[in-house]
């Protein structure tokens, strides 16, 4: 890696690997996660679960941007926190969609599979916010790494919140407000970052 040499790595070059090393397992992790919560959230019909995966989604392919933006420039690494934050917009409407979708064709969803793929989320998504704490702070590439991670906290509680919900009342009218709390909390985050993205480049340029 650069930075590199024979009497050893510079500061930036092991800082560099450490990242490189969390976000490696980080998306293994949300790349697993995706898989399992969208069967959970189709099986179920749930619009609040299939938010939750979208978001794992989205961070399996944030991790891999990051991944590759770790050792390159401030410019490149702001022009990847701008397609991360493109993509949590992007993940925002889609929900949004589903949630109009769901208004017209009304259902309830299996509390059952909400509640149980939501705490394994909540457990998956605390091991990762473990691992990306100490990177929290180190650019802005990370930074927007944890934000994506953050978030993941909320929408795993929200989504339990909304099976028991959806338990007592026997309504999917809880699901649907839920996700439409994900949307926001989604538009928050995007919005955040792509502006710390935008001073970045300016600050880069």
């Amino acid at each position: 890696m650069s930075g590199c040499c024979d009497g050893g790595c510079s500061a930036n070059a092991m800082r560099d690997k450490r990242q490189c090393g969390t976000l490696k397992i980080v998306l293994l992790i949300n790349a697993c996660m995706f898989v399992a919560v969208v069967a959970a959230a189709l099986l179920s019909k749930s619009t609040a679960l299939l938010a939750d995966s979208l978001d794992n989604l989205g961070d399996a392919l944030t991790y891999g941007l990051s991944l590759y933006a770790v050792s390159r420039g401030a410019r490149l690494k702001a022009q990847v926190a701008l397609f991360k934050g493109a993509l949590i917009l992007a993940a925002a409407l889609f929900v949004a969609g589903q949630i109009i979708y769901r208004i017209w064709v009304p259902s309830v969803p299996t509390y059952e599979l909400m509640g149980v793929f939501s705490l394994l989320g909540l457990v998956a998504n605390s091991t990762c916010l473990a691992l990306l704490w100490r990177h929290r702070n180190e650019d802005v590439n990370m930074s927007s790494v944890w934000e994506c991670s953050r978030n993941d906290i909320a929408s795993n509680l929200s989504v339990f919140i909304a099976a028991a919900a959806v338990w007592l009342t026997g309504s999917g009218w809880p699901d649907i407000f839920v996700a439409m709390c994900l949307v926001v909390l989604l538009l928050r985050s995007a919005f955040r970052v792509l502006s710390s993205a935008l001073k970045e480049l300016q600050q880069a340029s």
